[in-house]
């Protein structure tokens, strides 16, 4: 059975895809904000995957969480 790459050296794009996805917009609008077709935005997800051994846009979050990519929310916020 084939492991799973987890090699978490975003470029400096996937980070903009990722931080992008995070906040929640869709492919279209991270393109648009971003000046790249949402097709580029799906290849740049994809690597992102690859590289976190995630499938789908929630694992991805996840983990970028559990990396510090992002902060984790305040336990204390209502």
């Amino acid at each position: 059975m084939k492991k799973k790459k987890q090699n978490s050296d975003l470029t400096a794009r996937e980070m903009d895809v990722l931080k992008e996805m995070i906040s929640g917009k869709s492919n279209k609008k991270i393109g648009k904000t971003l000046f790249i077709t949402q097709y580029t935005v799906k290849a740049h997800l994809t690597q992102i995957y690859k590289k976190f051994g995630v499938t789908n846009r929630i694992e991805a979050a996840m983990k970028a969480r559990d990396k510090g990519i992002i902060p984790h929310q305040d336990s204390e916020q209502p």
